[in-house]
């Protein structure tokens, strides 16, 4: 079965985020903070990727639920042992991880809007890394209910 979902995002507030020259992959994507409970340690959003262009790479802090709205979303997972999987995931992909994820994550050739579904006890959600995994940022509920900050 295939789904493609069609939303009228033009009321959707936007936080526009681009990666400096400090970055060796291309970084352009756009959050919206749908909602968030503080008190129950959850948050979702919307990321809209620019046509092959990613994310800062980093470790979800939160378990996470995702579901592909439109486009194509490729996810590089990295492996304990460093081995990189990379997936691909279609319009209609919902998938689960727990927290301890480490990826990169893009979008396909017409980009991609994924809802992200995101729960924390601690609040704490993403870890921005640099390439050893050192952590650069951090992203929490209550920092990205107050404007995204993926990626710092």
């Amino acid at each position: 079965m295939t789904f493609e979902a069609r939303f009228d995002l033009s009321d959707v507030d936007w936080t526009h985020m681009e990666g400096g020259p400090e970055y060796d992959y291309p970084i352009e994507f756009d959050v919206a903070v749908l909602g968030s409970q503080a008190d129950l340690g959850t948050l979702d959003l919307l990321v809209r990727f620019a046509p092959h262009s990613h994310c800062h790479f980093h470790r979800h802090a939160a378990a996470t639920r995702t579901l592909v709205l439109q486009g194509e979303h490729h996810v590089f997972d990295v492996g304990s042992n460093g081995e990189t999987v990379h997936k691909i995931k279609p319009a209609g992909t919902y998938s689960q991880s727990p927290a301890g994820d480490i990826h990169m994550e893009r979008g396909g050739p017409n980009g991609a809007i994924v809802l992200f579904n995101l729960h924390s006890p601690t609040g704490l959600l993403f870890e921005t890394l640099d390439p050893d995994h050192n952590v650069l940022a951090t992203s929490t509920i209550e920092s990205m209910s107050e404007g995204p900050l993926m990626g710092g």
